[in-house]
This record gives structure tokens, C-alpha cells and sequence, in this order.
């Protein structure tokens, strides 16, 4: 079942926080995640489980799927995130230019409209693992558009007309968008991108109806713009303090202090709080930034309507690696210690996966969810602080050193692929990189709009094999690997459950697969034309479910292929990693469309 329900309580709710359609919009979606023939958010709801109750394809039938009908965007580069469905039309979206289309799936997927936005072409530069975008967003019947040049637009749904749009960073200085909106209320939340340009990391909230500013959250600074209260907001259970947000920075480095939030936002409605992850702090190299760099790399629990912080745990203080904490925040309950919970389940970038409380902050488990991962020994469960093995430290003694055989490498054991959830198991499937480097910090200075990196790296698979990847199933109860399926490459698209049985996940090679939910059998492959980082889902339509995943090679996993870089450090560090990709697919970018035979 899915985790929240759509119920008249709910409606009566919406209806006393406002009159107006906007203020019903976050009922309108609650009732429709939890209908399972539509897809209405990029994760599926809320709780970002990316579980559907479509059984018509099941572990039985799956081997059966042929390709139903697919469609070229017309653009090369890196495809992530993946369509909507809002019952008989799929709105599609596509890298830098970010065009959007909204397609008729009664007469043949037919182009009802199209949205192609005129950006300036010297964003691209700037944008940091290639010119991807997350998807879109539906509320209010507007699709929300989260342009490269960091401008947030508002589309008519039936027409694809702007009705309004808002700037919400500098591409100048390097701040750009990359990620998914989500809709909360009466509002929609969007964060930014360009921590390897010094911005400094924030989450916003527009008002649905004309796009003003009704909230902003940065992820470091002064109590007022954190929207931190010392007192009340806690971090492992205690206050904060008094600008928790500064006072583990040198002098005025906070404000350039990164903490980007191009990941992903659930949303618990009985809670009203939000709940997303900010990045890795500015530059790569931590000597430049002596302290905790709070709070970067870190979980906030957000009140929806005024943005105010309630909780914060940050799982990598005075990161050393990149690894940025913007994964997905899975919102399940569950029984934990024989307590049952509300629980928020993250795989980090830093290879260990974590389960809290989501009311309080708690936390309740962390432990590695690959086994390879080898730069802390295990996380300190009082203090929350990762315990670092000095070998794998970036600086020794205040000194830029080459620190060799990291793992996981700077792209994380996951990045920003999101897992899912299948409350039939009680199991989460996770797509992830089974990579190692070599890190090397120097001295950099901060320009507005120049990179802010300060680090060579290089990547290569983790000992033990020569795959660079696993897709794995995860008890986080407790925090152990159930099964694990290796891949020659990095899993780098979102996956897939359903009542069915069936885990869908794509590969970097363009493989569509479908496993066994129980035991990671594989049932059935197709290989796309191009290389996977897409997010698979699925629909019901006409009495009949499908299957559906953009195939688009690039990301940072790709950025070698997807923007003809060849120099092994490129890419930062992942060129020299994926070099053999090449042999595999090319560049694409196509939606594939799955059905049974009739």
C-alpha cells in the first residue's frame, strides 16, 4: 500500500489552509500519487518509495515485454529523471535546452505541445557533470520546469503556455538548476546547483499562483537565513546554538560555502515537513576550510509553509571526498527495535546508509551498504560523526596530500540515482557505484562564475573484481546487503518496484532490466539505444500497464562520452573510470515504452 492515503479528512484539511485551487493543489496530489495508473511525481509520491501497485506485469509475465512505442527528444547528452503520466498524457523533458512535451498517449503519443526555452548556450560551461535535468513537476494543472539557466517557469498543463517564471540564481556566478521541483501545497520547492563555483547552497519556496518568494532556506550562514532557530532546532536531539550556520567556518568562507541542493525533496503531509540534503562544501580541498563546515552535507527536516529548519543531522562534517548528502530521502514506517517509526531511509554519497527518525532526528542506524567502503570505520551512532580512517584522509597535518585507494570515489557509492521501496518486501533496491580514487587537494582561489574545485582526482574499480557497479536489495532494519547483483558499469538510473514482484533499473550500457524482488533473479533484459541513467516507471493506460525509461547517455558517470572529454582526471575524475563505455553504446536520447503482448 502505498504510505499515504488519500482520504475526505485530507481534502477537509487542504480546504481550512485555503479557498483558493492553489492551496488544494497538495490534496489534489496526495489523492493522485495514490493512483497507481498515473505517475504524477518524478518519484511516484511524496515518500519517494518509486513503488507502484501495477501487478498486470509480474515476475511471472515480465520475460514477455516487448517495446510498446518510443519517442526521440532530439537532444544528445545526458538523460535523467523520467516522464510524468496525468491520465491520457506524458509529459517528457529533455536536457539543456530543456524542452518539454506533452504527448497524447490516445492517438499514438502525438505532440499536443511543445515548451522549448531560448537560454544563453554559456550556461553549459558551467554545469557541472553534464547538462542534465531531474523532470518536471505537476500541480495547480501547471508543469513546472527547473531550467539549466537556474529559471523556474510555470506552463499551462493543456497548452504548454507560460504563465509565469522566476529567476532563482546567477548562472554568472555559477549557480544553475538541475533538479526536479516538487510541489507542496501551495507552493513549489526547487533547489540549486554550483557548488564547484562557491554558490552557496539554499532551498525555495514559490507560491504556486504568480511565482513570488514565499520562503528561502540557505544551507549555511546567519540563524536568519538558515531559518535555524538555535533554541528549538535540533541537531541528535540538542539545540543548535546560536548561528550553528557560521560557526564552524573561517572568518566569512560560509559565503561561498556550497552546500547545493540539486537532489531530491519528499514530503510527509501528517508532519508538514520537508526533507532533502544539501551538498558538499566549497573548495574540494578542506584545507582551505578548517571546521565542520556546517551545514553542508547535511539532512534538514523543513516546516512546509514558513521553511523553518525543525532537525538537521550532518553525516559528513568537514567533508574531504565530495561527498555531497543530496540522495533521497525514502519516507517509510517501520518497526525498528520492535518500536514502530516514521523513518527516513538515505544511502549517502559517503557509502553508508542511514535510517532516522523523521520526526525527531534520531538517528537509528548507519551502517556501509557496500563493502568496499573503507574511508570511516563506522559512524559514532551518539555523536553521529563518521569515524575517519587517516590513511583515506585528503590532508594530513594541515598538508595537501595524494591520498590513494578511496572508497568510495567522489561520485559516491550512490549518487543522485534514487533507490525505491517495496512494502511487499519491506526491502529497498538501490542502484549504485562500486568505485575507488585517488585524490589530490591544491590551493585555489574563489572568482565569482570560475570553478572553485581545488582537486585532481582519479577513479577506478573497487579491489576484488573489475565491475564497477552492483545493484543490491537493502534491509535497513538492519542495515544489511540482502542480495547483490554486480554490473560491469555503475547502476546510474532510478529504479523501480511494483506489486508485481518485479525491480526495474537500467544500465550505463542501455540495458532495461527487470529482477526478482525476493531474490535478484534477473527475468529479462533489453538493451535501449543508448546508455541508461534515466528513472524507470510505470503506468496504466486503456486497461493495459507499461513500462517506461529514458535512455540518454551522460551524467557524470558519461561526461567523457557525452561531452568528448578524454584526458583520464576529466570529468573530475570519472572520464578514466567509464573510458571502456565507449565500446558499449553511444550518445541517444529516446523514450522506450514497455507493454505485454496483447
Amino acid at each position: 500500500m502505498r504510505q499515504f492515503r488519500y482520504t475526505a479528512a485530507a481534502a477537509v484539511v487542504a480546504l481550512a489552509i485555503g479557498s483558493s485551487g492553489s492551496a488544494f493543489a497538495n490534496a489534489e496530489l496526495i489523492g493522485m500519487q495514490n493512483n497507481p495508473n498515473d505517475w504524477v511525481m518524478q518519484n511516484g509520491n511524496y515518500a519517494n518509495t518509486r513503488f507502484s501497485e501495477l501487478d498486470q506485469i509480474n515476475a511471472g509475465n515480465v520475460k514477455d515485454l516487448k517495446v510498446a512505442w518510443t519517442f526521440s527528444t532530439g537532444v544528445l547528452r545526458g538523460h535523467e529523471g523520467g516522464p510524468l503520466v496525468i491520465g491520457d498524457v506524458m509529459y517528457v523533458h529533455a536536457p539543456f535546452p530543456n524542452t518539454v512535451f506533452a504527448l497524447d498517449l490516445k492517438d499514438n503519443g502525438r505532440i499536443i505541445w511543445k515548451y522549448e526555452p531560448k537560454q544563453d548556450p554559456s550556461v553549459i560551461p558551467v554545469m557541472c557533470c553534464d547538462t542534465v535535468n531531474r523532470g518536471v513537476a505537476y500541480g495547480d494543472d501547471k508543469i513546472f520546469l527547473y531550467q539549466a539557466d537556474a529559471t523556474l517557469v510555470a506552463l499551462d498543463a493543456k497548452t504548454g503556455t507560460k504563465v509565469w517564471s522566476v529567476s532563482n540564481g546567477d548562472p554568472n556566478k555559477g549557480a544553475t538548476g538541475t533538479s526536479a521541483p516538487v510541489v507542496v501545497k501551495d507552493k513549489v520547492l526547487v533547489g540549486i546547483s554550483g557548488g564547484e563555483f562557491g554558490v552557496r547552497g539554499h532551498l525555495t519556496a514559490y507560491n504556486i499562483k504568480d511565482g513570488s518568494m514565499a520562503w528561502r532556506g540557505y544551507s549555511m550562514g546567519p540563524d536568519a537565513d538558515t531559518l535555524i532557530d538555535p533554541q528549538k532546532t535540533t541537531h541528535l536531539g540538542k539545540p543548535v546554538g546560536k548561528d550553528s550556520g557560521t560557526s564552524t567556518w573561517e572568518g566569512d568562507q560560509w559565503k561561498i560555502g556550497g552546500g547545493t541542493t540539486w537532489g531530491w525533496y519528499s514530503y510527509d503531509p501528517e508532519l508538514n515537513l520537508v526533507y532533502y540534503g544539501s551538498g558538499n562544501p566549497s573548495t574540494w580541498n578542506p584545507v582551505q576550510r578548517p571546521g565542520d563546515n556546517r551545514w553542508s552535507m547535511t539532512i534538514f527536516a523543513r516546516d512546509a509553509d514558513t521553511g523553518m529548519a525543525k532537525w538537521v543531522y550532518q553525516m559528513t562534517p568537514h567533508d574531504e571526498w565530495d561527498y555531497d548528502g543530496i540522495n533521497e530521502m525514502i519516507l517509510v514506517d517501520k518497526e525498528i527495535g520492535g518500536k514502530s517509526r516514521k523513518v527516513l531511509v538515505h544511502f549517502d554519497r559517503n557509502g553508508f546508509g542511514y535510517t532516522v527518525d523523521r520526526v525527531t532526528g534520531e538517528l537509528l542506524v548507519a551502517e556501509k551498504y557496500d563493502p568496499a567502503v573503507n574511508w570511516a570505520t563506522h559512524v559514532d551512532m551518539a555523536t553521529g560523526r563518521p569515524q575517519v580512517v587517516p590513511q583515506y584522509s585528503t590532508h594530513h597535518n594541515g598538508e595537501d596530500v595524494n591520498s590513494t585507494g578511496i572508497c568510495p570515489a567522489a561520485l559516491g557509492s550512490k549518487d543522485q540515482q534514487p533507490a525505491s521501496y517495496s512494502p511487499k518486501t519491506g526491502l529497498f533496491y538501490v542502484p549504485t557505484n562500486h568505485v575507488c580514487m585517488d585524490y589530490e587537494p591544491f590551493r585555489v582561489s574563489y572568482t565569482a562564475g570560475q570553478p572553485y574545485v581545488g582537486a585532481t582526482l582519479s577513479m577506478y574499480p573497487a579491489p576484488g573484481g573489475d565491475h564497477l557497479g552492483n545493484f543490491i536489495a537493502w534491509d535497513a532494519d538492519k542495515g544489511e546487503i540482502v542480495w547483490s547483483n554486480p554490473e560491469k558499469f555503475s547502476v546510474w538510473s532510478g529504479a523501480l518496484a511494483t506489486a508485481g514482484g518485479v525491480v526495474f533499473y537500467g544500465t550505463l550500457e542501455g540495458y532495461l532490466k527487470a529482477v526478482d524482488a525476493k531474490t535478484g533473479k534477473e527475468l529479462y533484459k533489453f538493451k535501449t539505444p543508448s546508455g541508461i541513467i534515466g528513472n524507470v516507471n510505470t503506468y496504466m493506460h486503456n486497461g493495459k500497464q507499461y513500462v517506461a525509461v529514458l535512455s540518454g547517455l551522460g551524467g557524470w558517470a558519461g561526461i567523457g562520452m557525452a561531452a568528448g572529454l578524454t584526458d583520464p582526471t576529466a570529468g573530475l575524475g570519472a572520464v578514466g573510470a567509464y573510458a571502456s563505455l565507449s565500446n558499449y553504446t553511444n550518445l541517444g536520447g529516446q523514450l522506450t515504452v514497455f507493454e505485454l503482448p496483447n
